[in-house]
């Protein structure tokens, strides 16, 4: 008994050491804090074994210093936007000045310099996004730049591979990041074949074994691609046959992607190169002209804003809720997981009670099943303020997007969920366009007839064990 006692003793000791270090050395959000208290508590000592793998804070300071992006030439064009919007001097088109709060607050949180001349072409299809794609990689004179979150090596993969090693061997600079927990499926024949080839291949945070990563969060969710300085991508399809629509449980695969002619290419590319530099002993810390070749094409208004946890802001959460702050008539979100927290939760249903027409858009089939009923739980809540849900039938629908009456639009890698707004690195383009707006606002529409209205009425005749799920999904929502 003696020995019990000791042993149980010291259980109950370390527990509160492992609580201790969790409440006042990370000081991380309260909620987020409450909720791995209360894993502790249930899970004793094999609870701190998740926090270590899914909670623990990002390390080392911050990736991304001032001092990278001054040499990127980021600091200057920021600090002489934000002198000639103070004086009131910035030549903003009139059909943006409306949105000059949301210019200075991207630009003050995130250095996302304001561009006005671009060209976007949306692509809602995976086939015709990766054909594109392709079909520009095979053009490239001077250099190819790739960040994807996932990396498949099925037909897709090596259809970007050859592309990508057909360039190498002309001379092409290849570079090709992908996050090493996204992409652990990854052959190491299809690596090996990159780098073979002449093609620079790095992993975003790797494990020290191979294919053993612990650290699932603070994971590269970002989908980049820049072309010779003058074409970038930004949206959410990764690499890999499921996002052309090949794959049995989620069927066809509905997403977002911009295909991006413009002064806007610039800061893509200085967004690739931050990370690249981060990930790589082939570092591109100068500003060097010839990655910057981009110039002005069109008369679309952007602002390329990325967060991460190396940041104390959540940049693109607060992009969110200041779209939905200036809504005047509709607010129309599409996103495959809904976990907002109580600031951008509070934004919907503010805006929902006010009148504005508010409709959420996710997809009728988990890929993450905690996740899913978490969302469910909810958008029970968004119904109850009067918001409009759509639960899409057609496939799995990927996409994050948000478009606020005909005049703000974003597209982008950041899902509503505290996992993109504060323990991944995420990026997404916040559009000033009515020409773009209107074309996505047709594709919503296109969407709503592949999907059901969930009204009200029929989320509170749900069962108990879903019920039951959902509560246990949404106790630990804050830590998914």
């Amino acid at each position: 008994m003696d020995i019990t006692a000791i042993l149980f003793g010291f259980y109950v000791f370390l527990n509160i050491a492992l609580a201790f270090i969790i409440v006042f050395l990370e000081r991380k959000n309260p909620t987020s804090t409450w909720a791995w208290l209360l894993v502790l508590t249930f899970v004793p000592f094999f609870g701190f074994f998740l926090y270590l793998v899914f909670g623990r804070k990002i390390s080392g300071g911050k990736l991304f210093t001032w001092d990278n992006k001054s040499k990127l030439g980021v600091r200057k064009a920021v600090e002489n936007q934000l002198s000639l919007l103070d004086e009131d001097s910035f030549p903003i088109k009139p059909h943006y000045q409306q949105h000059k709060d949301l210019f200075y607050m991207h630009l003050r949180n995130n250095d996302a310099i304001l561009t006005q001349e671009n060209e976007i072409e949306l692509f809602y299809d995976g086939k015709e996004k990766f054909e594109a794609l392709i079909y520009d990689i095979k053009q490239a004179k001077h250099h190819v730049h790739l960040v994807y979150y996932i990396v498949r090596s099925d037909a897709l993969g090596w259809r970007i591979a050859n592309a990508l090693i057909d360039r190498a061997k002309a001379g092409v600079e290849v570079r090709f990041l992908y996050d090493d927990m996204g992409a652990r499926r990854v052959s190491r024949r299809y690596v090996k074949a990159l780098k073979e080839a002449g093609v620079h291949v790095e992993s975003f945070f790797p494990s020290i074994i191979p294919r053993l990563n612990m650290k699932i969060n603070h994971r590269n969710h970002r989908k980049l691609a820049i072309i010779d300085g003058y074409i970038g991508y930004i949206g959410g399809f990764n690499i890999g046959d499921e996002y052309l629509g090949y794959n049995r449980k989620f069927g066809y695969w509905r997403d977002t992607h911009l295909k991006v002619i413009g002064d806007s290419v610039r800061n893509m590319q200085t967004r690739f190169i931050l990370d690249w530099n981060q990930a790589s002993k082939d570092r591109v810390l100068q500003y060097d002209s010839v990655y910057y070749t981009s110039t002005p094409k069109g008369d679309v208004g952007m602002q390329i804003v990325s967060s991460g946890p190396d940041s104390d802001w959540e940049q693109i959460k607060y992009g969110y809720i200041k779209m939905i702050m200036e809504a005047e008539d509709y607010v129309y979100i599409q996103t495959p997981y809904f976990i907002p927290d109580e600031s951008l939760a509070d934004a919907v249903r503010i805006a929902s009670l006010a009148g504005i027409d508010v409709r959420i858009m996710i997809p009728n089939k988990p890929d993450h099943p905690f996740v899913y009923w978490a969302t469910y739980s909810h958008i029970g809540e968004m119904l109850k303020a009067g918001a409009k849900v759509y639960i899409y039938e057609n496939g799995f629908l990927h996409a994050k997007t948000i478009i606020v009456d005909g005049k703000l639009a974003s597209v982008g890698t950041a899902n509503i969920d505290v996992r993109s707004f504060r323990l991944n690195f995420e990026v997404n383009a916040f559009i000033y366009s009515e020409a773009v707006c209107s074309e996505m606002l047709t594709q919503f529409e296109i969407d709503m007839r592949e999907s059901y209205l969930l009204t009200l009425e029929d989320y509170q005749k749900r069962s108990i064990w879903i019920k039951f799920k959902e509560a246990v999904a949404r106790l630990i929502s804050p830590i998914l």
